[in-house]
């Protein structure tokens, strides 16, 4: 059986906390059945796997700004690639 969730956003795109979220979602499944013992493990097991997720979107979204603006800069449009760099 697959669960099929819609995430949506008004005005902006997901932030990495709201990606990373949504990718947990999918690696690590809890019953609520399971026995409490490996319930809260399991649940321990995905506040983990968020936090390293979380960082890791963050880590890309500043290596993509990074190529974004040094493509601007070295196309001849460094007062673009600075308000990049900004953001």
């Amino acid at each position: 059986m697959f669960d099929v969730k819609v995430h949506t956003t008004q005005n902006r795109g997901h932030n990495p906390e709201e990606l990373a979220q949504m990718c947990v979602e999918k690696i690590v499944h809890v019953s609520d059945c399971a026995p409490p013992a490996i319930r809260d493990q399991a649940k321990a097991f995905q506040n983990e796997i968020r936090s390293v997720i979380t960082e890791y979107i963050k880590q890309g979204v500043l290596s993509d700004r990074t190529t974004v603006y040094n493509a601007l800069n070295d196309a001849g449009h460094p007062e673009l690639a600075e308000l990049i760099r900004r953001m």
